[in-house]
């Protein structure tokens, strides 16, 4: 690879992290502020919060990253096209395929990543997501003590908390039992918190009363204590089982699964389907690099407007995704369904290098080219400013 070719890769590769970490950042917020309840209602804190949501960004890189790729290619050939770098290049007799190559040496860097990412990263950031979720749900911590709240954590037992401030203390709690039906026990206090250790669980509460009714007397017997421990441990959930989908499994699961899990029988269609959508991943970031050169690599004078070419690339590479996604649903129950991607990936591969080794200038019909500048023009006089 020359000098012209290193610096078309450079310059390709750093546009693709810069629109890749600004989209990500952009959709990682949006699907965040779905699990605010986390801080508002659960108590986490701030890094709870962002290390749970943060665990779906491999995810979320899976599939923004072809797209990313689309972006900074397209913006590298529109901004090589306007500095006249594609014709001074193609006027000195240089070889399409010499740029071409730069273009492709960054597809396949981006193909390495998305392979990566779906084989383990995706699948460990879900699976980590999974077993933190379940924590948090099981955690008698973050479901009692919801401020303002009556909660019945078991039959006949249900707690109440006024407030918690930041430091972790509980304020005003409040204990009704009547698990015992020989008598009812009340207890009042100022302050309290939880402890951990290797005896269990313990709601260790300060300055309050026990009130204590027993069944068929009219008055309660009321202790006053300094400090009393109410014992917790029968209520957390300790040995949790967790059961991964068939996105959270790695994909060396998905090709050699143990016969013995009971997912891959109750859920073959599934499984099937997102271990082909785990395979054809890889080829998207080739066969849009191929598209955008195909379409945008040709040089053109200035007089030719690239806008209708840069449509019918994003029609191209939007057509080819919308192939592989419906292939996904319908290939749980239509296995066949599964092989369209590979084959619509390798039509596009074939036809694309065809028209980039043939020197081919794809253009719509020039009746389209006109009706879309008519209909351009006439949008512009009507939103223009008077």
């Amino acid at each position: 690879m020359g000098s012209i070719g290193r610096y078309i890769f450079r310059t390709t590769l750093g546009a693709f992290f810069v629109v890749l970490v600004s989209l990500t950042a952009v959709i990682w917020v949006t699907q965040a502020l779905r699990d605010i309840d986390l801080m508002t209602n659960q108590g986490q804190t701030v890094l709870v919060f962002i290390g749970i949501t943060g665990l779906i960004i491999p995810l979320l890189v899976l599939v923004i990253a072809p797209i990313a790729l689309l972006i900074a290619v397209v913006h590298v050939l529109n901004k090589l096209s306007t500095d006249s770098e594609i014709i001074v290049m193609n006027a000195a007799g240089m070889s399409p395929w010499l740029i071409f190559r730069a273009f492709l040496s960054v597809g396949i860097v981006v193909s390495i990543i998305v392979t990566l990412i779906a084989a383990y990263f995706a699948p460990a950031g879900l699976r980590k997501l999974r077993t933190w979720l379940v924590e948090v749900q099981t955690d008698l911590v973050t479901n009692i003590v919801q401020p303002g709240r009556f909660t019945q954590i078991s039959a006949g037992l249900t707690i109440h908390i006024r407030e918690r401030p930041p430091n972790g203390q509980l304020l005003g709690i409040f204990i009704d039992d009547a698990r015992n039906p020989a008598e009812r026990l009340t207890i009042l206090a100022d302050e309290g918190e939880i402890l951990k250790n290797d005896h269990g669980t313990f709601l260790v509460m300060q300055h309050g009363t026990i009130q204590r009714h027993e069944s068929g007397q009219r008055d309660p017997n009321i202790v006053v204590f300094d400090r009393n421990a109410f014992d917790l441990s029968q209520f957390t959930s300790t040995n949790t089982t967790i059961k991964y989908s068939v996105r959270e499994r790695y994909l060396w699961q998905l090709l050699f699964h143990d016969h013995s899990d009971l997912i891959f029988d109750e859920q073959p269609g599934e499984a099937r389907a997102e271990l082909h959508d785990r395979l054809v991943a890889p080829l998207y970031p080739i066969a849009f690099v191929i598209i955008a050169f195909a379409y945008l690599a040709p040089p053109r004078t200035t007089r030719q407007s690239r806008s209708m070419s840069l449509l019918g690339a994003i029609g191209a590479v939007s057509l080819l995704r919308l192939i592989g996604f419906a292939s996904t649903v319908f290939g749980v129950h239509m296995p066949i369904a599964l092989f369209v991607p590979y084959v619509a990936v390798a039509a596009t591969v074939a036809l694309g290098l065809a028209v980039i080794g043939k020197g081919i200038v794809i253009e719509p019909p020039a009746v389209v080219t006109k009706a879309f500048t008519a209909i351009m023009e006439t949008l512009t006089r009507r939103f223009a400013p008077t």
